[in-house]
């Protein structure tokens, strides 16, 4: 424990479980220091998201539906109540009908594209602005994505669409908010075992190809992740703003597969 993040406070978004990539973000974070509140959706999340959030020390728990202005407003002023301020919000949100991933693109329907395009990126900037309210002195906001924004993967069709303007989002919030001395980043994970990830169809091919052909030979870890965020979140990352921070073992580098696996 080396306290990258003693003396700082963020709110944690979009632990399912503890095989989720927001809870590797939340460990690591605790692990250096940071003091934490985690958001959940309704009454069955919050009973997984409690025992996790005991675990790091943390007893503020706020019930946060991101498609409702008032219980983001109820959340935030909770969050100023409680702290007055905050230093850092991680934001692992993301939704699409599922049935609507197994098909083609093109198929797309105008009212899940709407919802999939307002959970999945217009939380985050609806979440940031609410959070920078509560950095005068500056902070990090932090979320994830993944490289089927932009280049076609498999199963993955509007989320694409969604993580593509996910990504947009961040360059413009970072620029947006740079002068408050807010710093605007994602991280980039390749699959990974998770809740959300398990809603994909071929998942487990997906999972094993990435495994065979990444230059390091294997998918990134919850640990990687977290320390990825550790970095971007803590004065380490003072000068990172408006990136894409990749945690893929390597396999966005590469053009086709490995040779043994042509």
């Amino acid at each position: 424990m080396a306290d990258l993040m003693k003396g700082k406070r963020g709110l944690v978004m979009g632990v399912a479980n503890e095989r989720s990539i927001a809870w590797g973000i939340a460990a690591a974070l605790a692990a250096e220091g940071a003091e934490l509140a985690f958001s959940y959706q309704g009454e069955a999340f919050g009973k997984r998201v409690e025992p996790l959030a005991a675990s790091v020390g943390s007893s503020l728990l706020v019930d946060v539906d991101v498609n409702d202005d008032a219980s983001l407003d109820a959340a935030f002023a909770r969050l100023k109540a409680e702290w007055g301020t905050m230093d850092f919000l991680i934001h692992a949100i993301a939704y699409s009908d599922k049935a609507e991933l197994a098909g083609r693109f093109i198929h797309t329907s105008r009212d899940n594209f709407k919802n999939s395009l307002a959970i999945s990126c217009f939380s985050f900037i609806d979440v940031a602005r609410r959070a920078a309210d509560l950095m005068p002195d500056g902070g990090s906001l932090l979320t994830v994505t993944f490289a089927g924004s932009n280049r076609v993967t498999p199963y993955y069709n509007v989320m694409g669409v969604a993580k593509a303007a996910l990504e947009s989002a961040v360059r413009y919030l970072a620029n947006d908010l740079g002068p408050d001395g807010i710093r605007v980043n994602a991280v980039s994970p390749g699959p990974m075992k998770t809740l959300a990830g398990a809603a994909i169809g071929g998942a487990r091919k997906t999972f094993r190809h990435a495994e065979a052909n990444a230059p390091l030979r294997h998918n990134a870890t919850l640990e990687a992740v977290g320390g990825a965020a550790v970095f971007l979140c803590s004065d380490l990352g003072a000068c990172t703003t408006g990136d894409i921070v990749m945690v893929d073992s390597g396999y966005h580098v590469l053009g086709m597969p490995q040779p043994d696996n042509i």
